[in-house]
């Protein structure tokens, strides 16, 4: 019923929180981490509850993370680039050490 978009092999890796991640051109961030099977990619703000993507289509922002140094990306909407640097969002994001409420 599905069928990969990219390469079906692994041939590039993405780094989440310093550790490495075997990827797939032409797939989202977001495919990726799930593929890897990473528990979560952020925690909520109040709660701290764990957060997946939900709708992977960039509706319910549950996919945050920080990519290259930006926060509060939208993993399901982005493409894996080869050394890429993924840091899970922990509570709010950050912007250059300031918290967003």
């Amino acid at each position: 019923m599905f069928t990969s978009i990219g390469s079906p092999e692994a041939t590039i890796t993405i780094f989440l929180d310093e550790r490495p991640i075997p990827a797939r051109a032409g797939e989202t961030v977001a495919a990726c981490l799930l593929r890897a099977g990473i528990a979560y990619f952020r925690t909520t703000p109040v709660s701290g509850s764990p957060r997946l993507p939900y709708c992977m289509i960039g509706h319910c922002f549950d996919c945050l993370i920080e990519i290259d140094g930006v926060g509060s990306r939208q993993t399901c909407l982005v493409q894996v680039r080869d050394g890429m640097r993924l840091r899970r969002q922990r509570g709010p994001a950050a912007i250059a050490g300031e918290h967003i409420q």
